[in-house]
């Protein structure tokens, strides 16, 4: 059977599904070249916000309606759990974020409708990849325990499980024998791994160089790996941006100097509102040890406007916060009111407009502080990782540099191939992209 996965949201989502892919590959299975021509269509959903649920249940709906055979999976099947069946009468199966190992054995059953929420269940198939490919999504840390007060992650993910350190090393190992070369780490707040699950053992990640902590452990056992040229990990929490985290950093060259640090809010009341579970003060001084460490690292971020009961003055304090901290990139989300989580019962009183308006000036904010940062860059040598022709420009290639910042240059070459390594001078900045000149006679890895 030809099939076609269509995936809304994060890359845990991303994960899952390329996941699903390489299982139904095995199971004999061909990926369609388009969903056109696809028998099966999975949708793989999202349900941080109202929004991205409803386009991932609109576009099941419409397969539905042109006869093909559909399945949805991800965050929306377990939040609407039985009730999905009553918005998609006519859809053939449904699982939830843990149960996508199950897809394959669904299809060949054939017993439709049919549902697995999964609950709590540790997948068997988290290793499952497609072949080819020079970068790879690695999951170490399934589900969150945080429970912040407007997030719906924990009810749709489960419980925090950290994986056996050995599995992800095997895992990681078989992924660089089979030619990639950069991996990124995944977990919905990774920094926590090993924090809370019996099932990891200290004995999975001995530490020759003596760290103590489970991720910085984890991190030099990966850098170990021949073939491994670059780590990079998402998403984190302030209270992980460790010394040890800044040890491994300055280390391990392989780690990536990027960190995605989600602060959502500059107002210490919002924060505690939020159960964030650090200040305004102790969000900057993780951002402080990171550039204290390197001023070039980079730093981006998630902000969240009109959570209830932000008022003006809660704003600028993100705003000033946002300031300080030298944002290299930010992700600005309008609130939005997940059923079942603490905020939900809070009245949203912040108008829509309010909100689009907040959002547009932090938008703007940040053109000027990304162009700000990317400014001091002018001149600098980058070492980038080839990812293929520019998206705007096919006669330009397009790579990262270790901050993950967008690079593109002109490029004649031959030899140079996705996941090459190659040095670029910046020689224009613009607030998201640097455009550079590749070193001439540099060698290509």
């Amino acid at each position: 059977m030809k099939f076609h996965i269509h995936t809304y949201g994060c890359q845990m989502n991303v994960r899952d599904s390329e996941a699903v892919e390489a299982l139904l590959v095995a199971a004999g299975h061909e990926k369609a070249a388009h969903e056109g021509e696809a028998e099966l269509v999975i949708v793989n959903s999202c349900t941080v916000r109202q929004k991205a649920e409803e386009k991932a249940i609109g576009k099941a709906g419409n397969l539905i309606a042109a006869k093909k055979l559909t399945g949805l999976m991800g965050c929306a099947v377990k939040r609407m759990g039985a009730d999905v069946f009553k918005r998609l009468p006519k859809l053939d199966f449904a699982v939830g974020p843990r149960a996508f190992g199950l897809i394959p054995r669904i299809v060949e059953e054939g017993r439709f409708p049919r549902l697995e929420l999964g609950d709590d269940l540790v997948p068997d198939c988290l290793a499952a990849h497609v072949e080819g490919g020079w970068q790879a999504f690695v999951t170490v840390l399934l589900g969150c325990d945080s429970r912040c007060s407007y997030c719906i992650v924990p009810d749709v993910r489960g419980h925090e499980y950290s994986r056996p350190a050995r599995e992800v090393v095997a895992e990681v190992a078989a992924l660089a024998r089979r030619g990639v070369r950069e991996v990124c780490l995944l977990g919905q707040s990774v920094l926590r791994y090993g924090v809370r699950n019996t099932a990891w053992d200290e004995r999975d990640a001995p530490s020759p160089g003596g760290y103590t902590e489970a991720f910085p452990r984890l991190l030099e056992a990966i850098a170990s790996i021949p073939g491994i040229e670059r780590i990079r990990f998402t998403s984190a929490h302030p209270k992980g941006c460790t010394d040890e985290l800044v040890r491994a950093y300055r280390e391990f060259p392989q780690i990536c100097r990027h960190l995605h640090l989600p602060v959502q809010s500059g107002s210490d009341r919002i924060l505690a509102e939020m159960g964030r579970r650090y200040t305004r003060e102790e969000y900057l001084a993780a951002v402080g040890k990171l550039r204290d460490f390197d001023p070039e690292f980079a730093v981006t971020t998630d902000v969240i406007v009109g959570y209830p009961g932000e008022t003006e003055a809660d704003f600028e304090a993100t705003r000033s916060l946002m300031d300080e901290a030298g944002f290299d990139n930010a992700f600005v989300f309008k609130y939005s009111p997940r059923p079942g989580t603490r905020a939900a019962a809070l009245a949203d009183d912040v108008p829509v407009e309010e909100k689009e308006r907040r959002d547009q000036v932090l938008l703007e904010d940040q053109e000027r502080r990304g162009q700000e940062r990317n400014d001091r860059l002018v001149g600098t040598k980058r070492e980038v990782m080839v990812e293929g022709p520019s998206k705007r420009n096919k006669a330009r290639l397009s790579g990262r540099d270790g901050g993950n910042r967008i690079v593109v240059w002109d490029e004649g070459a031959a030899d140079v191939r996705p996941g090459s390594l190659v040095n670029v001078v910046i020689a224009e900045a613009h607030p998201q992209i640097l455009v550079g000149e590749r070193l001439p006679h540099c060698p290509t890895t």
